[in-house]
Formats: structure tokens, sequence, C-alpha cells
């Protein structure tokens, strides 16, 4: 009685944020993670030997018959980085090519979403709910929709009633990255814009007041007081943005072609099965070398993801 008594009154007593926190530390709760983290990884570690394991074994068995007869090589990796097949190699230059669509592609719109959204939030201006309003809707317009605009605006530029407003772009070659960073620009601003309103306008109204009466003009407010403030929040957005750019196939595809020179590593593993689906185990090791480089930024920005989606939970 005295334990159902005590049980009770800590019922009582707690609330519902540590009776939830309560229950997910519990044995069976931690008991039920490990068992979802193997799950989990199991693929991937099955991945990963499969990609060290020599070409015979890999298209006659299963990576789990590994453990019976333990062969190791990197022949696999080095195939797929440097290779001179066509088919099965050469990933090394796309490899570079998606490192560099991808940290502009990052940076130009955490940049104009991180301006638009201190002015939306803290710069009074006439029609600015309804800038915000449209920025939000935004959102709900599907990639696909844009891209024939887009290709039309690379193509032949912009014309209305027979006045050329912007002339044809007719890039080629490795200029073509200004393209897929100019679309990645644009289809990434209103979610970077709308994430990083949310945070700045929560920010308290007094430390601008107190920093525009010691003399502050709004560029010192952002860079000293609102950036320090959000940065859980930028990291949030470049996260997202550079696993999407990263992993993207249909705008590289289309806005750099599929050319060796400009083309990024996704459209390189969408080639390398062969064209008669022959060569798959070189799959394995590309699609481990894509991997490394994203499961190295997000382990090392996950302090800062967790912050930012955790943000605004405990109030006080």
């Amino acid at each position: 009685m005295t334990t159902l008594a005590q049980t009770a009154v800590r019922a009582k007593t707690t609330t519902a944020p540590q009776r939830v926190r309560w229950r997910l530390s519990s044995r069976i709760a931690s008991a039920v993670a490990i068992v979802i983290a193997v799950l989990w990884t199991t693929p991937t570690f099955g991945l990963l030997l499969s990609s060290l394991r020599p070409e015979d074994q890999i298209k006659t068995t299963g990576w789990w018959t590994f453990f019976a007869d333990p062969q190791l090589t990197l022949e696999n990796y080095r195939e797929v980085l440097f290779g001179t097949s066509s088919s099965s190699g050469q990933m090394m230059s796309f490899l570079i090519n998606s490192i560099v669509i991808t940290v502009p592609s990052v940076l130009f719109p955490l940049a104009l979403a991180t301006f638009a959204a201190y002015a939306l939030a803290w710069l009074p201006f006439r029609g600015r709910e309804w800038i915000y309003i449209g920025v939000f809707a935004l959102q709900i317009v599907p990639l696909q929709m844009s891209l024939v605009p887009l290709l039309s605006f690379f193509s032949q530029g912009v014309e209305v009633f027979g006045l050329q407003l912007s002339p044809a772009w007719n890039l080629e070659g490795p200029a073509r990255f200004i393209q897929v960073w100019f679309a990645h620009t644009c289809f990434a601003l209103p979610l970077g814009i709308f994430l990083l309103h949310n945070f700045m306008s929560e920010l308290p109204g007094e430390l601008m007041e107190a920093a525009r009466v010691d003399g502050a003009n709004h560029g010192v407010i952002l860079r000293r007081i609102v950036l320090p403030l959000v940065l859980p929040a930028l990291a949030t957005f470049a996260i997202f943005q550079f696993l999407w750019v990263w992993n993207d196939l249909l705008v590289g595809l289309i806005f750099a072609g599929g050319t060796p020179d400009s083309a990024p590593m996704t459209v390189r593993l969408a080639q390398m099965a062969g064209t008669r689906g022959n060569e798959w185990q070189r799959l394995t090791a590309g699609a481990f070398v894509s991997v490394i480089i994203p499961l190295t930024v997000f382990l090392s920005m996950q302090r800062y993801f967790v912050r930012g989606l955790l943000a605004g939970s405990v109030k006080g």
C-alpha cells in the first residue's frame, strides 16, 4: 500500500513532460531503442561489408556469408574512384563536382534567407505580412512545376511584350554550375526564410531596443546579437539543405547535364550499374563513398541540429 501511495503522489506531483521523460528512460524503452538502432544500422553494416568483398563473392553470396569466409579488398573502391572504365570508374571527378555544387548551394540560400528573415521580423514596412504569407505559400509549390520555366529562363532569357529583359545564359561545361546554384537557391529560400523568421521573431524586443539606444544599426544588430542567438536554426537549415543538394539527382541532371565536367555524383551512381546491369557490385562502394561526406557533416553539426529542433520547446 505504501508503494502504491508513493506512486500516486509522484504521479500527481510530476508534470506531463517529466512523466514522458521517465517512461522513455525506462529499461523497456531503452531495450526497444537498442533493437531499433540495431535494425536501422544493419543495412549500412551490410553495405560496408559488401563494398569490401571481392567481386565474385558479391555476385554469388550475400554479405552475411562473410563471417564464414572472410575476404577483404579495396579493389572496388579503387575501381570506382580512379578506374578508367566508363561504366564503373571515374567517380572522383563526380565527387568533386558534388562538393562544388553543394557548398555554394548551401551558403547562398543561407545568407539570403538570413537577411530576408531579419527584414521580415524586425524591419517595419508596408506589406511585410503579405510578403511573409507569399513566402510561406511558395513552400507548397512542387519543384517539378518550376523546372520548365527555369529551363526557359536559362536558354531563352526573359522577354515581355517584345522587350528583352534578360538575355539567355547558354552556359556550357563547368559554367553550368552557376545554373545549379541558382536553381537550388531558389528552391531553398522559401523554407529557409520561413524557418529563420520563426526563430528571429521570437527574440526579445528589448535586446533590439537596447542595441538601438546604444547606437547600433541593423547590420551590427544582425551580426552581434541575432546571429549568435539563432545559430542552432542556421545549422539546422544548413544540414537540411546540404543533405538535400548532396542527394539530389533531378536538379543536377537537368541543369548541370550528365557530363563528367559538371554532373554531380548522384548522376554517376545512376549510371554505375552498367547498360545491362552487370556491374552492380560497384554500387556498394560507390554508395558508401557518397554517404561518408554527408554523414561527417551531420555528426559534426549534430549538437546544433538538436538545439535547433528543441528550441522553443521549453519556456522560462
